[in-house]
């Protein structure tokens, strides 16, 4: 039986990728600061789907939580989704730098040492997959959540490159705004975002599967943020980061 390990694993993305991996025959291995809320998760997989769901308390700010999440990823597993990440409800200059770095060492710090911890033990069974959450942001200019997510694409696209191997798929996925917890804990005004622009986790990760599967290394679910990516690259940078900084706080 193959294995999924899924960070931010107890809500949002994460709780879909952990769903959708035990409906597909994955055992599961989540990730997640909370314990209590990590155990409640995987008795509710065991029981609806019948499947091994192995809880992993961890903070991946902290070098003794990502050391310890980086040793379960090494002892061997065949889909790593790296989803947890979380933002700022202010401007660039507003937010201290402990937790700028803190940012930086979960979005990017943890991307890179994680997917780097599971790469032998896929190359060396031929096979593997590899999800890095991004974010629609990365092709926008918003402070350092924006610029951390574009690295996060970047990095995908590179170590996708470098390994060379259409039977070992890492790709950066770039979802717009999703139904999630994500904004309430960053303590953001929402009230701005018109509801279309709204997507479900469920059908986020549909899509995220579908775009794997296809071999591509970077996934924009929804036509609508399609479009908008598309459109957001003939705008100048300038206007970018002047609407982009406005929409969310």
């Amino acid at each position: 039986m193959p294995t999924a390990l899924i960070t931010g694993a107890t809500s949002g993305l994460g709780a879909a990728f952990a769903r959708r991996m035990a409906a597909d025959g994955f055992s599961l291995v989540l990730v997640s600061r909370d314990e209590q809320r990590l155990s409640e998760s995987a008795d509710q997989l065991k029981l609806r789907y019948g499947v091994d769901a192995e809880v992993l308390p961890a903070d991946l700010a902290t070098e003794e939580g990502l050391a310890r999440v980086e040793s379960r990823v090494a002892d061997g597993v065949d889909l790593l989704v790296n989803n947890a990440g979380f933002g700022h409800p202010g401007r660039f200059l507003e937010v201290p730098v402990e937790d700028e770095v803190r940012m930086l060492k979960v979005h990017c710090e943890a991307v890179l040492r994680l997917t780097l911890a599971a790469l032998p033990g896929m190359r060396e069974r031929d096979r593997g997959a590899i999800v890095n959450v991004a974010s629609v942001a990365a092709f926008f200019p918003r402070g350092t959540y924006s610029a951390s997510k574009a690295w996060v694409v970047n990095f995908s696209e590179s170590a996708a490159s470098d390994v060379g191997n259409p039977r070992i798929k890492i790709m950066a996925l770039c979802p717009g705004f999703v139904r999630t917890e994500f904004h309430q804990r960053a303590s953001m005004d929402t009230s701005g975002i018109p509801g279309f622009l709204w997507l479900k986790a469920d059908d986020v990760v549909r899509e995220t599967m579908r775009d794997l599967a296809l071999g591509k290394r970077v996934s924009v679910p929804d036509l609508r943020y399609k479009a908008i990516v598309a459109i957001g690259r003939l705008v100048p940078r300038g206007l970018q980061a002047r609407v982009s900084s406005s929409i969310g706080r």
